[in-house]
């Protein structure tokens, strides 16, 4: 009875986190409705409210703000905009940390997030996954002597929270693995080797092309 109890949690425990998840991230972006008028939300129009609407609306906002800035006159008019923010003083520090993140994490042409490394921590002997950010600059690169990579070692089961650190590039090991199967491997606390991430990646992908 045990064993029955056990494989019905392992069916149900993913799908109820996954629905859950997807609950909260559809509420939250129909919170884009609000900047529509009240005449024109979804309760006024069919009487009662649609989940996913404002989620259809928050993907196309986000698009065309992706097609406006784009162009000459949009590049521009944002220019103009980041001008007028990094004269805030407040502001200025919160925005422009965020968006060096964002232009990092997102550009094409960054290194963060491309690698899986495998690095001894917290101590010698002791051994973990990290992702590569970078490296370092400024003052920090100044001070160190040697080739130094930038580094994130996420927490378990939670990937999100972390440590920051700056390694020697000799005392780093690059993993063949993939960054989602290597973040498969943390989330699971080993309980999902990269090799059965990648055998579940190619069987779904042999499934969709079925």
């Amino acid at each position: 009875m045990k064993r029955y109890f056990i494989a019905g949690l392992l069916v149900w425990i993913p799908l109820g986190i996954t629905l859950w998840i997807l609950h909260l991230i559809i509420n939250t972006m129909d919170q884009s409705l609000l900047l529509l008028p009240s005449s024109a939300r979804p309760e006024a129009v069919f009487g009662r409210a649609i989940p996913g609407v404002g989620a259809v609306l928050t993907l196309l906002i986000v698009f065309l703000t992706g097609v406006f800035a784009a162009n000459f006159f949009g590049r521009r008019l944002l220019a103009y905009w980041e001008s007028v923010l990094v004269r805030i003083p407040v502001v200025k520090t919160i925005y422009t940390g965020v968006k060096q993140v964002s232009d990092t994490l997102f550009s094409s042409q960054g290194q963060a997030f491309r690698k899986a490394l495998l690095v001894q921590y917290p101590h010698a002997g002791s051994w973990t996954i990290a992702f590569q950010t970078g490296v370092p600059n400024g003052e920090v690169a100044q001070r160190l002597s040697g080739d130094h990579v930038s580094l994130y070692v996420p927490t378990t089961p939670n990937p999100t929270s972390g440590f920051f650190l700056v390694m020697a590039r000799k005392d780093v090991i690059e993993l063949d693995m993939s960054v989602d199967a290597a973040l498969k491997y943390i989330i699971s606390m080993g309980v999902v080797a990269p090799n059965d991430a990648r055998k579940a990646e190619t069987a779904a992908d042999a499934h969709a092309l079925t």
